[in-house]
């Protein structure tokens, strides 16, 4: 859940000589969903939640801060829900403690069409990116750490990808899965869907379809 989604802040920060690469990746490419509803996880107070320059200022697992912009999402819910369990692991509260009206909103967004990315999902993905086959775990069984991850960004980024699909870290076996997306230029934007879901509607949800805002009926659709 990095960023903060508030006014934009400036561009000031590492410059691009200054960023570490790898010395040798091949990332594979694959293509993302058209039409993929990605979840991002909020504070409600926030005035833009999918503003990646957030990300941008204060860096990610992808990203070293004062890099390039990037939006951090989610595949499913249940990942959405492990972001949340991740935020309170060395809090006394426990997510099932939160009231219906805790500030945890969930934003729906649909990213542009044609959006092609780094695979970290597959072994031979995640091989041609430098890191185990085991990530998001090490060998020894711990995650992997941001340092080993941003430089890969960097490149990633460098080679005009559009981000890294990666197994979540949230999650113990791996199974589920983020996106850090690297936005082509200051217009490309997600679009959302619906306003923000309160944490009542989507926390204790099963299947997205059910809580998703719903097109009206008896209209035609916008060309």
């Amino acid at each position: 859940m990095t960023g903060r989604g508030r006014a934009g802040p400036g561009r000031a920060g590492t410059s691009r000589a200054e960023l570490v690469r790898p010395t040798l990746i091949d990332p594979v490419r694959t293509n993302l969903p058209a039409g993929h509803v990605w979840l991002r996880v909020a504070d409600a107070s926030w005035d833009d939640p999918l503003d990646p320059t957030w990300a941008m200022r204060l860096g990610g697992r992808w990203n070293p801060p004062g890099s390039f912009p990037v939006l951090y999402l989610n595949e499913d819910l249940e990942t959405a829900r492990a972001q949340i369990a991740g935020l309170l692991r060395r809090s006394p509260v426990n997510p099932e403690d939160l009231r219906d009206d805790a500030p945890f909103v969930l934003v729906l967004a649909v990213l542009p069409t044609r959006q092609r990315v780094a695979d970290a999902l597959s072994d031979v993905g995640v091989r041609e990116l430098g890191l185990p086959v085991t990530y998001p775990f090490d060998r020894s069984g711990r995650v992997v750490e941001r340092s080993v991850c941003q430089p890969i960004g960097v490149a990633v980024h460098d080679a005009a990808l559009r981000g890294i699909w990666y197994r979540s870290a949230k999650i113990a076996d791996g199974t589920r899965h983020e996106l850090a997306w690297f936005p082509a230029d200051d217009r490309s934007r997600p679009t959302t869907k619906g306003a923000p879901l309160s944490f009542r509607r989507w926390w204790g949800a099963s299947d997205l379809d059910r809580i998703a805002p719903r097109p009206a009926q008896g209209r035609p659709p916008h060309l």
